[in-house]
């Protein structure tokens, strides 16, 4: 079974399964596919954390793809060039690109079959070309008088007909096929081995063509940016060199009698757990399944759907507020104590009947927090009626919204197999509008610094080798008898805000894995953005319509500033896992009529 946010992956990941590849050779060729296909989303020259289970063994780890910071990127090297915050685009907030790297070390470590066949379908699609959605028409439309005047290797590759491409038109990128082919050379040219052969197409990467390519376009060639000027950038081969994807143990909570695994404190991941414990001390059980109940009779049980959405959006504030406070892979993240019941409940005290205005992060182990400084202003500056954004650089998060609600996206693939092998990534950033084509190669570089402050002791301060706090989270749930499924959601800060109310309607209400996501979601713009210029809005609360008149009216009148997301618009949730029967499932989501889940 697979499921993902673009049918083509999914198909792919099908294909992979069939030709006797197992879950993890169908995460790689779905991953290198969605590289292809949705480039406004990501790139190979991206980020992407994976989470895995091995059914063999029951070994269950996290693959990092997630680079690191350049050598010479510090806040002095920054502030002699007059910058005070890391813009959202430009070579000044390129980071070591991490994706490619991660897919072949998932591949050599898990996989079986040889890195031609799981690159062949992206290779085909990148030369013959594939119908463009129409989020990518949209994308490009925006930013290509920027990149006639500003980014002529971006011009080449998506404006190659002298406009943007048409929603739908066939769209090909020769040169990142090229550069895939070349990269299959260099790896059969190490001979028959299949792990010598990933490992050549690793060191050609990192070490050799593509890596000289990113030094000599990111030093020589400075671009227009963010900040209004251009610059050239801090990254070069020898960060590449000195960078390989690792794998570490997931973190995890147990819930609704299951264990629920995330990527430890350098993402966001355990802010998903911090809310699911949270819930367990409010105790939300009853609320979950009278909404389920109702929603299976085609009802809206307005009272109780009020109660849980107001108690899980006042959970996000805290969670979220932990997560700013306290992750981050430059300081010591008292994660322990963060993920403990008696936190949890301590925490669950300051949830009230009103939307709560405050931004409350905790003390864990007694620690006292710290905030970034521009943080704390902005929330001063909203409190006083002004509007709440860090700085005025950068495009926020530069992926691009379809309804302009939700501020971002990227996106998902889950894989099962008949051995019960599970895979959930959530590959992004090499975002084709926020930094320009490297030259050659066909493909952009990851502008994941941007989520680094440049202010000095913080957990997430920018520091030389360390990783940015992303936002991408991918997630597994493992049950008794070999059961649970991987999941996960594109959306940035949403990421793990839209999981919650899945989780709650199938771990907790007995909702099938596609009720659960087609069921009525919501998110907080309470919490800061990550990306700049890290909006938010005081008490903001976005919910789908379908929840009911009634519904929003109640949340309102509770304090939330509610707005009405429209009915089919918040989330691009899959999933994919074994059921307690041992059948294999799988769910896709319908918002955006883009996402499938296939499977036999």
């Amino acid at each position: 079974m697979v499921g993902s946010t673009h049918w083509l992956a999914s198909a792919v990941g099908m294909r992979t399964l069939e030709a006797g590849g197992n879950a993890f050779d169908a995460a790689v060729a779905a991953g290198f596919t969605l590289s292809v296909v949705e480039p406004h989303l990501n790139g190979p020259g991206g980020d992407v954390p994976v989470i895995g289970h091995r059914a063999a063994d029951g070994r269950t780890f996290v693959v990092v793809g997630q680079g690191t910071a350049p050598a010479a990127a510090t806040p002095l090297a920054f502030a002699a060039l007059g910058v005070d915050v890391v813009p959202g685009t430009g070579h000044l907030a390129a980071v070591v690109p991490g994706a490619f790297g991660a897919w072949l070390d998932l591949l050599a470590r898990y996989g079986t079959l040889p890195l031609a066949d799981v690159l062949a379908p992206a290779i085909g699609y990148a030369r013959d070309g594939y119908p463009l959605v129409p989020a990518a028409a949209r994308t490009i439309a925006t930013v290509a008088d920027m990149f006639a005047a500003r980014w002529p290797t971006s011009a080449e590759v998506y404006l190659a007909h002298g406009a943007a491409p048409a929603a739908g038109a066939r769209f090909a990128n020769p040169a990142l096929a090229a550069t895939f082919e070349r990269l299959l050379a260099e790896a059969a040219a190490a001979g028959p081995d299949r792990e010598a052969q990933i490992e050549a197409a690793r060191r050609a990467f990192y070490e050799g063509f593509v890596a000289e390519a990113v030094d000599a376009f990111v030093a020589g060639t400075p671009v227009h940016d963010a900040t209004g000027s251009a610059h050239a950038g801090f990254l070069r081969g020898d960060d590449l060199a000195a960078w390989r994807a690792t794998e570490e143990p997931t973190v995890s909570v147990p819930f609704a009698g299951v264990e629920v695994h995330k990527t430890a404190a350098w993402g966001q991941g355990p802010v998903l757990l911090q809310q699911l414990r949270l819930l367990d001390a409010l105790g939300v059980d009853a609320l979950v399944r009278d909404v389920v109940a109702a929603e299976a009779r085609g009802q809206v049980a307005v009272e109780p759907t009020t109660d849980l959405a107001h108690l899980v959006t006042e959970a996000a504030k805290l969670a979220f507020a932990d997560r700013d406070a306290w992750y981050g892979d430059s300081g010591d993240v008292p994660l322990d104590a963060l993920l403990s019941p008696a936190y949890a409940a301590e925490r669950a005290h300051l949830v009230g009947p009103e939307a709560d205005g405050g931004y409350r992060p905790g003390s864990p182990d007694g620690r006292e927090p710290v905030l970034p400084r521009a943080l704390v202003e902005a929330r001063a500056a909203a409190d006083g009626g002004v509007a709440a954004g860090v700085a005025a650089e950068g495009l926020g998060e530069p992926t691009v919204s379809p309804i302009g609600l939700s501020p971002g996206d990227t996106c998902h693939v889950d894989v099962v197999d008949r051995w019960g092998n599970r895979v959930s990534a959530t590959p992004s950033g090499g975002w084709l509008q926020s930094s320009p084509v490297v030259p050659g190669l066909g493909f952009a570089l990851p502008t994941r610094a941007q989520m680094f402050w440049l202010e000095r002791g913080l957990p997430s301060s920018l520091v030389p080798g360390t990783r940015p706090r992303t936002t991408l989270s991918p997630a597994l749930v493992l049950g008794d008898g070999g059961t649970g499924f991987a999941f996960g959601t594109p959306g940035g800060d949403q990421q793990d805000q839209w999981t919650v109310p899945f989780l709650l309607r199938h771990l907790v209400g007995g909702a099938d894995l596609q009720a659960a996501i087609d069921g009525a979601s919501w998110h907080s713009t309470h919490v800061h953005g990550s990306f700049h210029p890290r909006t938010h809005t005081p008490r903001g609360l976005t919910v789908e319509s379908r929840v009911g008149a009634e519904v929003l009216a109640a949340l309102a009148a509770r304090g939330h500033d509610v707005q009405d997301a429209g009915a089919w618009t918040l989330g691009r949730i899959s999933a994919a896992g074994v059921r307690a029967d041992g059948l294999l499932e799988a769910a896709a989501n319908p918002r955006g009529m883009q996402g499938y889940a296939v499977g036999r």
